[in-house]
């Protein structure tokens, strides 16, 4: 079997920090290869795969101003598509543009839908939603005018994350710095529960950071440490009295969920999205509606092992049970052709 695996090249694939779809991709195609599949990567030009690796842009946009998303994402998706005949199917980790390429390749392209950042893109969705297929990522993220082969959820290595039962006296607050996430939120239950906050992630909205963020930083009970890398990011997440999570928009995944409770770390999250399909109430974490049930649920966490969170995590979470579902489904596909 030839896969040709189309990540986003916003970001590294895997990422060097933040970057939620090119840390799946990368984790699929790599876990893929070590089963003995052919895997060719499609990402930026200094990503990192044991497998091939194939690229037209030279770094992620992200991180480049000088190159033009719009330009750089259409050569990319046109790259894979003109060698789409070399392959027997076209994972696409890319959003619903490279659905429009679909009538005009034989290879079954089969796409893991991340989230629709607006409903404006459903139309491209519904056109192809007879001539390919689609993984949701969570039940709460499918859309009632699609149809999906299966859901799965994300996937990731216990031994990447570390485990630790020892938990210091913070909470923290781990993903993008944006109103969505509740940053903002997250500072003022750390507040009414008497608890240091250690904050890292991505900042997407400085206006955001600059208003309701930056002001209350004091390096001593709000602690705002950058932009996590997977070092950082375990350190904090292993070390942590629990994880704070106060979204205000309906999340489709969550991936710094489970690496919480990969770490022994609680999560307690509002129950918005597919947080009730991550978080087992009272066993990995607690689901709550606002500021003060957050702030009662930080007095339970005693109550919580941090041995069940990771022993969860890894058995619904673990990365091998993600490449089997996606190898079931590939030979589902091409058993139908």
């Amino acid at each position: 079997m030839k896969v040709a695996m189309l990540s986003s090249i916003t970001w590294r694939t895997p990422p060097r920090k933040y970057g939620p779809w090119e840390q799946v991709a990368s984790i699929l195609a790599e876990g893929l290869i070590a089963r003995g599949i052919d895997v060719t990567l499609f990402a930026t030009a200094d990503s990192i795969t044991k497998g091939k690796l194939d690229s037209v842009c030279p770094h992620p946009y992200a991180e480049h101003s000088e190159l033009d998303p719009k330009v750089w994402e259409c050569l990319h998706i046109a790259n894979v598509m003109e060698k789409a005949n070399q392959f027997d199917i076209v994972h696409n980790h890319f959003d619903f543009l490279p659905l429009t390429y679909s009538g005009l390749i034989q290879t079954p392209i089969l796409s893991t839908i991340h989230g629709f950042s607006s409903p404006r893109i459903i139309p491209v969705y519904k056109k192809y939603d007879d001539s390919t297929h689609y993984i949701s990522i969570s039940k709460a993220n499918r859309h009632p005018d699609l149809h999906y082969l299966r859901t799965i959820y994300h996937g990731i290595d216990p031994d990447d994350f570390i485990f630790s039962d020892k938990k210091e006296n913070y909470l923290l607050y781990f993903g993008r710095i944006h109103p969505d996430k509740g940053a903002h939120i997250a500072i003022e239950i750390a507040r009414q529960a008497g608890y240091t906050l250690k904050m890292a992630g991505l900042i997407q909205d400085q206006n955001y950071f600059d208003e309701l963020i930056r002001p209350n930083l004091d390096n001593e009970r709000i602690i705002y440490l950058g932009n996590a890398d997977p070092m950082l990011r375990n350190e904090l997440l292993s070390n942590a009295k629990a994880l704070l999570h106060p979204i205000s928009f309906d999340e489709p995944f969550g991936l710094s969920i489970i690496e919480s409770m990969m770490c022994g770390t609680p999560v307690i999250a509002f129950n918005r999205g597919s947080m009730a399909e991550i978080i087992v109430e009272g066993h990995t974490g607690f689901l709550v509606n606002n500021i003060s049930e957050a702030v009662k649920a930080i007095e339970k966490l005693d109550q919580i092992d941090s041995r069940n969170c990771r022993d969860y995590a890894t058995s619904k979470f673990g990365v091998d049970r993600m490449i089997d579902e996606y190898i079931d489904v590939y030979t589902q596909i091409l058993d139908n052709r």
